[in-house]
């Protein structure tokens, strides 16, 4: 008889109310001065001022987040090569995001003062959509055009070598159709079968993917897979956010995670945004999140640490 698989989330949610997730990674690379206007995006600076990507780590920690997400998002094998990365390199600069993550975590967590009243963080590891790879914004809209073979092919040699780099869980995220979903738990339940994930879809509405499919059915689907410890959104307008909690909260069993953007507006045409965040604002949206029945709470695009302090100190107002 197998042992059955731990589940770090489980494990923070039988004592806390909320798991606080981190922020968004890219703003804060930006705010310190790193050009990400390349097909790499936040993966480019892996290459180029990693030191950069584990001070943004320990900041999002000081500011009370319970995990970590790695600069991986739009680390493929293939993205790297056409940069003239063999395999071999490119599997290596996975692996230094995940160390990146726990670097950061390890010395965060060795100052006693910063063990009081929380849970010893995690080093989630994430997975980008395909069409984060294609970085045409692809992974905004789904129909891909490819089977769920085909996703399987793609996205199993990222997750051997991300799994084996040590990172606590992978989250899965701004998984914009079914389809893709579908492949990411095959691949789970199949090939890696002790892995944990969260699977996040990105949104379009209050009631659909990405692609257009009902945000309850992507759930449901993914219920009975015991790889995948929560399910939920990110990168999607926070409106939408209590309506697709709703929707979720009935399809599924498995805890719930939101991590929105700020609640500016991208503009594509000019690649700019619009519009003025708010910390507080967002906190206190946060909470209502929670109070819909949402666990695992953060922020995605343009969200900082100060937008993570703000759920902090009312999720977890010992701390």
């Amino acid at each position: 008889m197998t042992s059955p698989i731990t589940d770090p989330v489980a494990a923070i949610l039988a004592d806390y109310p909320v798991l606080i997730l981190d922020g968004a990674l890219a703003t804060e690379l930006q705010q310190r001065g790193c050009d990400l206007n390349d097909p790499l995006w936040s993966a480019r600076v892996l290459i180029e001022q990693p030191e950069l990507i584990r001070q943004v780590h320990e900041d999002y920690f000081a500011a009370g987040a319970d995990v970590a997400t790695t600069a991986s998002y739009q680390a493929t094998f293939e993205g790297f090569a056409r940069r003239g990365y063999d395999a071999e390199a490119a599997a290596g600069l996975m692996r230094r995001a995940i160390t990146l993550a726990v670097e950061a975590r390890d010395a965060f967590w060795s100052v006693s003062a910063h063990r009081a009243g929380r849970p010893k963080p995690l080093v989630a590891a994430s997975v980008g959509p395909y069409g984060a790879m294609l970085a045409d914004g692809s992974e905004y809209r789904g129909d891909y055009g490819l089977s769920e073979q085909q996703l399987m092919d793609f996205h199993r040699p990222r997750l051997k070598v991300l799994l084996e780099a040590g990172a606590d869980l992978l989250a899965c995220e701004t998984i914009p159709c079914q389809v893709e979903a579908r492949a990411l738990a095959r691949l789970l339940a199949e090939e890696f079968p002790s892995a944990r994930a969260w699977i996040s879809f990105s949104c379009k509405d209050g009631e659909h993917t990405c692609q257009g499919e009902q945000l309850a059915d992507a759930v449901a689907e993914l219920n009975n897979v015991e790889q995948v410890v929560a399910v939920g959104v990110n990168c999607t307008a926070p409106e939408f956010i209590p309506a697709l909690v709703a929707a979720a909260h009935g399809a599924t069993t498995k805890p719930l995670l939101v991590y929105p953007n700020s609640g500016e507006h991208y503009d594509p045409e000019h690649k700019c945004w619009h519009g003025h965040a708010d910390a507080n604002r967002f906190a206190e949206a946060a909470r209502g999140w929670h109070q819909a029945g949402a666990r695992l709470i953060g922020g995605c695009c343009r969200t900082t640490p100060q937008d993570i302090r703000a759920v902090a100190e009312w999720a977890r107002p010992q701390a």
